[in-house]
């Protein structure tokens, strides 16, 4: 590439977006980065305007002479992009709290990324990913797109597998952190261990050697899992630390995400999140006033760095590895770093074409995965389950159709079949009436033939 490089980022009014900046900053003499752009919609303005100032202290406060871009237009924003990363909310938090509430007030989990309001994160997300694909066929086609939307797996597999956009690769903060807490418990470099990750997005397992080569997965799962008093918390700040039964994890021979939680511990999860329900405390509530203070913090006319208070968001690390993608695909570095990308094999349990998340070499012409063979009957089972379950979801939202969305809602673990997932989906759909136009018909339907689904949601929201 003789040009600097173009970066666009959708949804450039996100708190993450200093963490962004600040690894573009780290990576300066990797990067000759021209402009940076940053996207938002117009509900998104004043966010994206504070920001986006701050991004542009940074920038000046570490000498470059980058140009820092503030727009709503997505479409002319871009033009001739090389990179695009993606880290939109569609119905921002607001939506977020309803996807919490509505099935918490039903005895259900209700969480961003698992059980009923993950699928409905992905019923609003997915069909905006394909109209920013669109965007870019016409506009950057050679572009590479950088997910880190949640629910991230599903998205990427949406932009790769229904869009067609193969130069996608998607990511999370969550094996970061493991990474990281990993090497915290066995007082050693993260560059002196290798890990392994498979699975997928927010239900993926990983192992671990040391530079002699040995493994040291079950020694980790003891530090991490026999629990005493004084024992270590759970790394992920937005994962309630519920017990796991340790013979059930050395049966497994490989370390859990903090996810799987929601599965391995459920009652207890569930409990937990129905007890923040009732105390108007639940995650989403908790980050709309996390964020309402960060944005505070951003105001300051003096502040040209990523505030420690960004830590306590929940979605640390997520910016920072995106810029290390774009680095590494650029410079082709073959950094090492778990990805969601296509499967072609790495998991024999998975489809050849499934999106995968796994520890993968990234090279010019995208993710390398590591090859990772066949998961224990236990692990292999679920995650059938949950793969199938996911490709549903994205049926769903690609087609509209609510037949295949009550049948997400059927195989999803962390919700019941029958008369209570069909309530629950409605009150959803109904819910976010504003963001599921391919669910126009049905939610009308709901709307004349409903109206306690009306009501109930009403009156609950009211209430938040």
């Amino acid at each position: 590439m003789g040009k600097g490089l173009k970066i666009v980022t959708i949804g450039g009014g996100s708190s993450y977006t200093p963490e962004l900046i600040e690894g573009y900053i780290k990576r300066k003499d990797e990067m000759p980065i021209d402009e940076i752009v940053l996207v938002d919609i117009e509900a998104g303005q004043e966010k994206l305007n504070i920001v986006g100032e701050m991004a542009k202290r940074m920038v000046k406060a570490a000498g470059l002479d980058w140009k820092v871009t503030l727009t709503l237009d997505r479409f002319n924003a871009l033009k001739d992009a090389d990179f695009v990363t993606t880290q939109f909310r569609v119905g921002l938090l607001d939506a977020r709290v309803k996807d919490e509430r509505i099935p918490l007030s039903h005895g259900i989990l209700g969480q961003e990324t698992n059980g009923a309001g993950g699928m409905l994160k992905a019923f609003r997300t997915i069909p905006i990913i394909g109209q920013i694909i669109e965007d870019m066929k016409v506009q950057c086609p050679d572009a590479w797109l950088i997910n880190f939307t949640n629910p991230a797996g599903m998205v990427t597999e949406a932009a790769i597998k229904q869009f067609g956009w193969k130069r996608t690769i998607g990511l999370c903060n969550v094996p970061i952190t493991h990474c990281m807490d990993i090497a915290g418990q066995l007082d050693v470099d993260q560059e002196d261990l290798f890990y392994q990750f498979a699975g997928i997005n927010h239900f993926h397992w990983h192992k671990v050697w040391d530079r002699q080569g040995k493994e040291l997965t079950a020694k980790v799962i003891d530090l991490l899992y026999k629990k005493s008093d004084d024992g270590p918390e759970s790394a992920l700040k937005n994962i309630h630390d519920a017990n796991y039964h340790i013979e059930q994890i050395q049966d497994l021979g490989m370390l859990p995400c903090g996810y799987h939680r929601y599965y391995y511990s459920e009652d207890e999860m569930l409990q937990h999140s129905i007890e923040e329900f009732q105390a108007g405390a639940t995650r989403a509530q908790v980050v709309k006033k996390t964020e309402q203070q960060l944005f505070e913090l951003y105001k300051d006319p003096a502040l040209d760095y990523k505030p420690e208070e960004l830590t306590q968001r929940g979605g640390t690390y997520y910016s920072d590895a995106a810029c290390e993608v774009i680095a590494s695909i650029y410079n082709d570095k073959r950094t090492v770093m778990v990805v969601s990308t296509q499967n072609n094999g790495t998991i024999q349990d998975l489809p050849y074409d499934a999106i995968v998340e796994v520890s993968a070499q990234i090279t010019s012409h995208g993710a390398v995965p590591f090859n990772w063979g066949e998961f224990m009957p236990a692990a292999r089972g679920m995650i059938q389950l949950m793969k199938g379950m996911e490709e549903t979801v994205i049926r769903a939202a690609v087609e509209g159709n609510y037949g295949a969305a009550l049948h997400a809602f059927t195989i999803n673990p962390l919700v019941p079949g029958g008369q209570m997932a069909k309530r629950v989906l409605d009150e959803l759909l109904y819910a976010h009436k504003a963001h599921l136009s391919q669910f126009a018909d049905k939610i009308a339907e709901i709307e004349a033939n409903q109206p306690d689904v009306v009501a109930y949601v009403d009156e609950l929201m009211q209430s938040n």
